[in-house]
């Protein structure tokens, strides 16, 4: 596995090039008074950089935690590297699975374990595309109508995932708010399982930059004081100052190359 996952990495790598990043439009052109969660979600998956992402090579800093993605049609490959001293973890997730290296040596790990790291992997890559992902068969969309947040006015939908090819996190449940005119996602919630119970975040995006065509945002992640508040209604609650920040999800040094066919 080791070696499909270099040779996966090095034909992606050898594959790289700079395309236009100004080509931001989408040509689904649908009535604005019809529009379906599914349209809702393509067209802002256009604006944020649409098929680039599909063949792409990215790289990021977070949290002092260097992370790649790399995808290619079908096939992904996501990374993550921890560095102390003279060591380095190697986490890598991909078509064919995960496996983690201490330097150079492949480390067999149970796969409870195994599965906790290649969720923790995901979700920092997943986040940092988003919406991009969000058309994927195992995921579900419900449009739960609109909403006004900070003077705009956004469609809201609800996303779930089937347990078959929703990953480790499939019971995770998410809302989006889609900006009515650009089709961005300015705010997102989410709801995850934890020890103590189940666990909701509510996030406002900020720092919006392009990067070879592709959209990448910060977030001012918030949490509720109380479990009372339904997932659907955090972005009421953050509008009503209800909400507390609780930390700050900053990507630095983004380079982003595109892949050849």
């Amino acid at each position: 596995m080791k070696n499909y996952i270099i040779v996966l990495l090095v034909v992606l790598l050898s594959s790289c090039k700079n395309e236009n990043s100004n080509n931001r439009k989408t040509d689904l052109e649908t009535n604005p008074k019809t529009l379906t969660a599914d349209d809702i979600i393509s067209k802002s998956i256009a604006v944020s950089g649409g098929k680039r992402f599909e063949k792409s090579s990215l790289k990021f800093e977070f949290r002092d935690v260097y992370y790649q993605a790399l995808r290619k049609n079908h096939e992904f490959l996501l990374v993550r590297v921890l560095v102390n001293d003279k060591d380095s973890i190697f986490d890598m997730l991909s078509n064919v699975g995960f496996e983690r290296y201490h330097n150079d040596a492949f480390v067999k790990l149970e796969d409870s374990i195994a599965n906790v790291y290649s969720a923790s992997v995901n979700s920092v890559h997943y986040f940092s595309v988003l919406p991009y992902g969000l058309n994927d068969e195992a995921v579900n969309k419900t449009l739960l109508g609109s909403e006004h947040i900070k003077n705009k006015d956004y469609h809201k939908i609800k996303v779930t995932f089937d347990e078959s090819g929703g990953g480790e996190d499939h019971e995770d449940i998410f809302v989006y708010w889609v900006n009515k005119d650009t089709f961005k996602v300015d705010y997102l919630a989410y709801s995850y399982e934890e020890i103590s119970g189940i666990g909701m975040r509510f996030r406002e995006a900020y720092n919006e930059r392009y990067v070879n065509g592709l959209r990448f945002v910060d977030y001012n992640n918030y949490k509720s004081e109380t479990t009372a508040i339904p997932l659907e209604n955090l972005g009421k609650a953050f509008e009503d100052n209800q909400l507390q920040l609780l930390s700050k999800i900053d990507l630095e040094n983004i380079k982003v190359d595109l892949v050849n066919n």
